[in-house]
């Protein structure tokens, strides 16, 4: 029987003997496995002398004392590894190679300390590119082990009162409601994968009791209403030529359906199709097609005039072949600077809002609402849950409907706005 087996994009596992023998002249039986070009060496707590092992085959020879059984053993053994490598993939879980030994151990949950964990976990998130998921959680672990000197912590120790204790300590260092939420969500999904991955038993799931849903914000989040989203529309780039680029940036979210500035950053010129543009959302990868309004066409033109060598449509990655972390900075740099003249553009025009990119798409859904539009239509055209409701109950509506609704953003509304 072979003992080799490969699972596409996940890890190869081998039963092998160790090369080096010990003072007796034993081979240790191991187990390697080998994931992204890294591997580890498990005894299985078996000794072989050469002439005794099969090394085409990865078994006992027969001249082994008990070889049947031995080899039923290994058998076992390397059904076990391959049964921890696919649940790992049913739970979507990019496992490190500690974690498999975790589980193929059975070490206890006391073994592996939070630390050791999150920041295993912090580096899957950088070596898949997923920048952006990585900085909450580094933010946290920062925050979390200025509380809490002791990086031995294990799981089963962040309990309840644990956890009351570290909300008081952010709060007497002036952290926001949202700020502690962002901080336990963060923990809470941590305590997860640590469950998933079988690093500390279910039993000791401190959530079950620390509620995180109190720190949710509360009131109405800003939006500007049509007659200030025109005054920001209409500010003069001949007089302010630097705020070109912010104007077109917000004129194309907005009349994009609220568009994301990540999804804008990446939009390539490819994802124009006619007379629509065709995209997949960055954050929860909805697929969108939307139909360029004339405010649109006009961006996109001005931008197709200027000829860039680049498959982007906005001045904002200016290269090719950009690593995950050149993106993030370049993204967080950008929007940095596209906040920053928002306001300014606010405060030319008069306006006593404090605007941001998200009060821009957050205008979009309060517009269109207060146009007459219904709550499904919006939240279809956004993919969102902005407006109060979830994406599993909105309805299907053909892209004619959807194209009807965003017009309305170029008429006058049917209702009053709320002051």
């Amino acid at each position: 029987m072979s003992f080799h087996k490969t699972l596409k994009k996940m890890a190869s596992i081998n039963i092998t003997l160790r090369s080096k023998p010990n003072k007796k002249n034993e081979f240790p039986v191991i187990l390697r496995i080998v994931k992204d070009r890294k591997s580890k060496l498990i005894s299985l707590g078996m000794l072989c002398e050469k002439e005794d092992w099969d090394s085409k085959k990865n078994e006992f020879k027969k001249t082994y004392a008990n070889a049947s059984q031995r080899n039923r053993v290994l058998l076992k053994l390397q059904e076990k590894a391959l049964k921890i490598i696919d649940e790992f993939a049913l739970d979507d879980i990019d496992f490190t190679l500690n974690q498999f030994e975790t589980k193929f151990r059975g070490r206890k949950s006391s073994s592996v300390t939070v630390s050791e964990f999150w920041k295993e976990k912090i580096n899957d998130f950088i070596k898949a590119g997923r920048i952006g998921n990585s900085k909450p959680y580094k933010d946290t672990y920062n925050s979390f082990f200025k509380f809490h000197k002791n990086k031995n912590i294990v799981f089963r120790e962040v309990t309840p009162a644990f956890l009351d204790k570290y909300e008081t300590f952010l709060r007497s260092n002036n952290n926001s409601n949202g700020g502690i939420g962002i901080k336990m969500r963060t923990i809470r999904a941590l305590y997860n994968y640590a469950i998933k991955s079988g690093i500390v038993d279910e039993k000791y799931y401190p959530f079950k009791i620390y509620k995180i849903s109190k720190f949710k914000a509360k009131g109405v989040k800003k939006a500007l209403i049509r007659d200030e989203m025109k005054l920001m529309e209409a500010v003069d780039t001949q007089k302010y030529p630097h705020l070109i680029n912010t104007k077109n940036y917000l004129v194309f979210s907005y009349y994009m359906g609220g568009m994301n500035f990540v999804d804008m950053m990446k939009l390539k010129w490819d994802n124009i199709q006619g007379d629509r543009i065709q995209y997949i959302r960055s954050k929860t990868k909805g697929k969108f097609t939307v139909k360029m309004l004339e405010p649109v066409k006009q961006i996109i033109a001005y931008y197709k005039a200027q000829n860039r060598p680049t498959k982007y449509v906005f001045p904002i990655l200016l290269k090719e072949d950009l690593s995950p972390v050149q993106i993030d900075n370049r993204k967080h740099k950008t929007l940095r600077r596209f906040n920053k003249q928002l306001k300014e553009i606010a405060e030319i025009q008069g306006l006593e809002q404090n605007v941001t990119s998200y009060v821009i798409r957050h205008s979009f859904a309060t517009n269109l609402k207060f146009a007459g539009i219904s709550t499904d239509v919006i939240g279809k055209s956004m993919g969102h849950a902005d407006v109060s409701i979830t994406q599993a109950y909105l309805k299907e509506f053909k892209d004619d409907i959807i194209d009807d609704a965003m017009s309305k953003l170029l008429e006058e509304p049917i209702l009053r706005y709320a002051s």
